[in-house]
Parts: C-alpha cells; sequence; structure tokens
C-alpha cells in the first residue's frame, strides 16, 4: 500500500459513498486509476467493502460485553460455529494468555445478557467465562491513523 492508496482509503472512510469519478477529482488522478487500485485493495483483502457505522446502542443494545472464554482442546472450530449462530455476539478472537476466545457482544439489558451468557456457557466446548462490561468506549475500532501514517508519512516505510 502506498501513499495514494491510503489517501483513497481516508476519503472513502469519511464519506463511503463517494463515487469513483468524485474520488478521482478530489485525489488529482484518473479515474481508471482510483478504479484499478479499489480492485486491487480488494483482491488482496484490504478492502472488504463498505458497510454503514452503526450505533448499537441506537439500535437498543445499550450493553456492550466482553467474554474470555476457556474451551476444551480441540473445540475451537465447534465453539466458534456456536458463537456464530448467536445473533449478539459480534466478534471473536482467538487469543493467547488466560482464556483462548477474546469475544464481544452486545445485549438489551442485565437480563437479557444473562441470557446471552447462558447461551455462550452452554455451548458444548465452553469450559469458563469471564466476563466484563464495557462503560464507555473512549477509543472506538479505528483505522484512520494507521492509513494517515501511510498516506502522509514518508518515514513510516
Amino acid at each position: 500500500m502506498d501513499a495514494l492508496d491510503a489517501r483513497l482509503l481516508l476519503l472513502l472512510t469519511d464519506v463511503p459513498r463517494l463515487g469513483v469519478l468524485e474520488c478521482a477529482r478530489r485525489l488529482g488522478v484518473a479515474r481508471g486509476t482510483v478504479q484499478a487500485r479499489l480492485d486491487r485493495l480488494t483482491e488482496q483483502g484490504v478492502l472488504g467493502g463498505f458497510p454503514p457505522e452503526l450505533d448499537m446502542a441506537a439500535m437498543g443494545y445499550g450493553l456492550t460485553a466482553f467474554a474470555v472464554l476457556e474451551i476444551a482442546q480441540g473445540s475451537r472450530t465447534e465453539v466458534a460455529e456456536g458463537l456464530a449462530a448467536i445473533d449478539q455476539v459480534c466478534e471473536a478472537h482467538a487469543t493467547t494468555g488466560q482464556g483462548d476466545l477474546f469475544v464481544r457482544l452486545v445485549a438489551r439489558d442485565h437480563e437479557d445478557l444473562q441470557r446471552v451468557i447462558d447461551r455462550v456457557v452452554g455451548l458444548p466446548g465452553v469450559l469458563r467465562t469471564n466476563t466484563s462490561l464495557a462503560l464507555t468506549t473512549p477509543i472506538p475500532p479505528r483505522v484512520r491513523p494507521l492509513l494517515e501514517r501511510i498516506a502522509y508519512d514518508t518515514n513510516s516505510r
């Protein structure tokens, strides 16, 4: 990825619905250049799509929790499939350290959270969980600082 790729991704981060022609105009390059770069970034897996940024609380899911799961050896695939079947599980990461999976989930309220945790604990292969509630999100998921470094800092490579 070079500086133009990063500037293109920054532009699309700010205005996800911007068309290829307008991207080209704002970046001062040809439309074909923008399209070729988008195609390459997609092919390389850097750009996976343009999902909308959603506010879970505004959607009715005001609680965010993080669960560290300890699972039986050899059951990661089975547990991950079980987690994927629970709508309120937003993401899961295989980790090192105290637990085996780090799971982010959302709930409408404390009662709903208990129901979701009960489903997680009930999955075959889950041995133990440790759940923490998020109180605030001072730094939401982001990629902007990395893109800005690539786009504007010639010493970063």
